[in-house]
């Protein structure tokens, strides 16, 4: 009875965690989908074509992201907690990433001084791949380990 109610439990965690998630990739492609309106109509009067392509840039990764990540969080193999880990370190690639040229845009919309933000961009482009990986191989072992295959 006791091992019924601990994955009982467990299950209500697992399900408070994934819509967390849920909820958190929801806010973010509203983001997406309202930076990318600014981008498309205001934007465009206050910086150069190169710098409207860069913000559509961060735009196409966030949403491209959150959609990711929103299909994850319906995904019961990645509400493990051996993916969470992984699942923080794509989120922090998709804010260090995109953050960073949308400062550096408006640095350029502003006339200020942010290409402080210029460096951040590729870490968190590397942040994404790494965590990509790393979801694809524990995804590799779970999956094995389920069939026999890994020891």
């Amino acid at each position: 009875m006791a091992m019924v109610e601990r994955r009982y439990l467990l299950l209500i965690k697992n399900n408070h965690m994934s819509r967390k998630l849920t909820v958190f990739s929801l806010f973010l492609l509203a983001l997406a989908i309202a930076l990318g309106a600014f981008g498309a109509h205001a934007l465009k009067d206050m910086v150069g074509v190169k710098w409207q392509n860069a913000f559509e840039t961060g735009i196409r990764y966030l949403f491209i992201g959150a959609l990711f990540l929103l299909i994850i969080s319906f995904q019961k193999e990645f509400q493990q907690k051996t993916y969470r880990g992984w699942i923080i370190l794509f989120i922090v690639g998709i804010l260090l990433f995109s953050c960073s040229i949308f400062l550096l845009v408006a640095g350029e919309a502003g006339n200020v001084n942010l290409r402080f933000a210029g460096p951040i961009t590729p870490v968190g482009g590397l942040c994404m791949v790494v965590s990509m990986v790393g979801l694809g191989i524990r995804f590799l072992r779970n999956t094995n380990k389920e069939q026999g295959i890994y020891g």
